[in-house]
């Protein structure tokens, strides 16, 4: 499209230079003509030209200054429209320059999505990598206290006791009523 506009604009600056010249090389022509003719009425006071030949210059003179308005127009419609490209293009370039504006930013912003996604990422991550860790540390706790409970039942059995010692768990592991019910049934036995 642009290179349409470009090459009308070209096509029309060429025909107004040509009608642009052409006009130059008439009005040049008649200037010469009027001149011409003074020099030779001055020069001969008795010279009168013949009604045919006045009219017939004036005739002349009349198809000239037609087509002289004609060419005129025509100037004015080829500026006319060379303006209204020369805005066209304008408001093309303005188009352009946003467009290349807002590709940029969004260039930058694809740019920074992944170091984004990644701190977001490690903030989610973060949570759960500290509850990963609380459980580790309950489990740990837990199989310290299994171990501990097994070596006791194992000195015990030994000694052919028939009391068994359970361990003690923290009562936000157990719940309400899971263990104290278990131990309150092996006590009353």
């Amino acid at each position: 499209m642009t290179q349409l506009a470009s090459v009308n604009v070209s096509n029309s600056q060429v025909e107004i230079a040509r009608l642009t010249e052409e006009l130059a090389m008439r009005d040049q022509l008649v200037q010469q003509l009027s001149q011409e003719l003074f020099r030779l009425v001055k020069g001969n006071q008795d010279f009168m030209p013949a009604p045919e030949v006045s009219e017939q210059h004036q005739q002349e003179v009349s198809a000239l200054r037609t087509q002289l308005h004609k060419l005129e127009e025509q100037v004015a419609f080829y500026q006319e429209q060379l303006e209204e490209r020369d805005d066209e293009t304008h408001q093309l370039r303005q188009t352009t320059q946003a467009l290349t504006d807002r590709t940029r930013m969004l260039e930058q912003v694809v740019q920074e999505l992944p170091r984004i996604y990644k701190a977001k990422f490690a903030e989610r991550m973060a949570a759960v990598k500290d509850r990963v860790a609380k459980i580790q540390q309950e489990n740990r706790q837990l199989q310290a206290e299994l171990q501990s409970t097994s070596y006791r039942l194992a000195v015990r059995s030994r000694r052919g006791n028939d009391h068994l010692d359970l361990p003690t768990f923290p009562s936000e592991m157990l719940g309400t009523n899971s263990m104290a019910s278990f131990a309150k049934a092996t006590s009353s036995q």
